[in-house]
């Protein structure tokens, strides 16, 4: 509805104070959530062998290295300990914003219903520049995997990983293939009527491989 882009200001900001997958305050409602209890209300039987001594090592390599950055900003610069909280400050901000700025693009932008209509169109077809430049932009093809299959990265990102990460090993093109095959075949099996997404995946898949078989032949 066109009310939810009165929000819309507010996304970046809502990355900056820690609020997406990978800032401190979705830790902090994460270590409050998860594990899950056991049967009556017990705590989960990997909690204290498991759980917590995996956070208390996050928790003391995390702050490890933000004490270095401001050692850096205090007796690295000359100034006194206690006044390491300026270069903290601007160091914390900078990656902040680094940080908002990429999850504006990879979170919002790339789960946007916009963006999954445009991939059912095969851009690599009919945007083969502004594809072309993208996957440069992000240091590779194998990079550009990402963006044209996140849906495909959510059906199972456990044991599927990154698609960045799979194309540095296998080539960008075979992890390609397989996604489409993947989307070809269906994210999930289920006998509810097909969704606008399913749709879109079913027709993008079908003209890639439409535009490779030509390609080949």
């Amino acid at each position: 509805e066109w009310y939810g882009w009165l929000t819309v200001p507010l996304v970046p900001f809502w990355h900056f104070i820690g609020a997406s997958d990978t800032g401190m305050l979705f830790a902090f409602l994460w270590w409050s959530r998860f594990p899950d209890a056991g049967p009556g209300g017990k705590c989960d039987k990997a909690f204290y062998t498991k759980w917590l001594p995996t956070r208390v090592k996050y928790v003391a390599w995390t702050s490890f290295l933000w004490g270095s950055v401001w050692l850096l900003g205090s007796w690295g610069m000359g100034k006194p300990l206690a006044d390491g909280y300026p270069f903290l400050f601007a160091v914390s901000c900078g990656t902040r914003g680094g940080f908002s700025a990429a999850w504006v693009f990879i979170t919002n932008f790339n789960h946007s219903h916009w963006w999954n209509e445009f991939l059912a169109t095969d851009p690599d077809r009919t945007w083969p520049r502004v594809h072309a430049t993208m996957a440069f932009l992000l240091g590779g093809r194998h990079r550009w995997n990402e963006m044209l299959f996140h849906d495909v990265h959510h059906m199972c990102p456990g044991r599927i990983g990154a698609m960045s990460q799979r194309g540095r090993f296998h080539g960008w093109e075979k992890v390609h293939d397989a996604c489409v095959e993947i989307l070809a075949r269906g994210l999930w099996i289920s006998d509810d009527a097909e969704t606008t997404m399913d749709k879109h995946q079913r027709k993008r898949s079908m003209l890639v491989k439409s535009r490779k078989a030509s390609t080949k032949a």
